[in-house]
């Protein structure tokens, strides 16, 4: 079973994305990166749930989930259109429609949020500050934890990553995120 923290990673949003009608689907295309921790955290729940992926994950410059025929990503329930993997799934997925990027000259970690135009989600969390504010903790929680664990190659690799629907929302010093990740700013370079 997930920690307490793991399971109330992101409760809030799971019906949302569940209903979402957009084009612009999150869980196709989007191989997010996975950290070897996540990576064991993610293991240990498809055996203890019983949840049949075999060769759930792809290196390619940084570990993603695998995907389906169609794209998606290997845990999207295409029935459901839910994550079999929810809550214990990547940072990057609990941080929508919050997203970042690592400003080069800086060494700051700026933060974005999706244009509503393809997610729905990130309307509902912009349009209420309270929950901006909630989600952007979490968002922040999830996406630091993930730049500290990151090796500078992966760390490179998802930030080549162009997202062009998206506006800046915030910013802070890579600094913050445990020692190893003040080193990105020289390592993107």
């Amino acid at each position: 079973m997930p920690s307490k923290s793991e399971g109330e990673r992101q409760s809030d949003f799971f019906d949302v994305c569940g209903k979402c009608k957009t084009d612009h689907d999150c869980c196709h295309g989007t191989r997010p990166p996975i950290t070897k921790e996540r990576r064991r955290i993610i293991e240990e729940y498809l055996k203890r749930e019983k949840i049949p992926v075999a060769d759930a994950f792809v290196e390619e410059g940084y570990a993603y989930p695998r995907e389906n025929a169609e794209g998606y990503c290997v845990f999207h329930d295409m029935k459901t259109r839910k994550c079999m993997i929810h809550a214990v799934k990547p940072e990057t997925c609990v941080a929508g429609p919050i997203t970042f990027d690592i400003n080069k000259k800086t060494g700051k970690i700026e933060w974005y949020i999706k244009k509503e135009t393809i997610c729905p989600l990130a309307e509902i969390v912009y349009m209420d500050k309270e929950l901006l504010k909630k989600h952007m903790e979490s968002a922040k929680r999830e996406s630091t934890r993930l730049v500290a664990q990151l090796d500078s190659k992966g760390l490179q690799a998802i930030l080549k990553k162009e997202e062009p629907e998206t506006f800046k929302i915030n910013g802070f010093s890579v600094e913050k995120c445990k020692g190893k990740a003040a080193r990105i700013s020289s390592n993107l370079e």
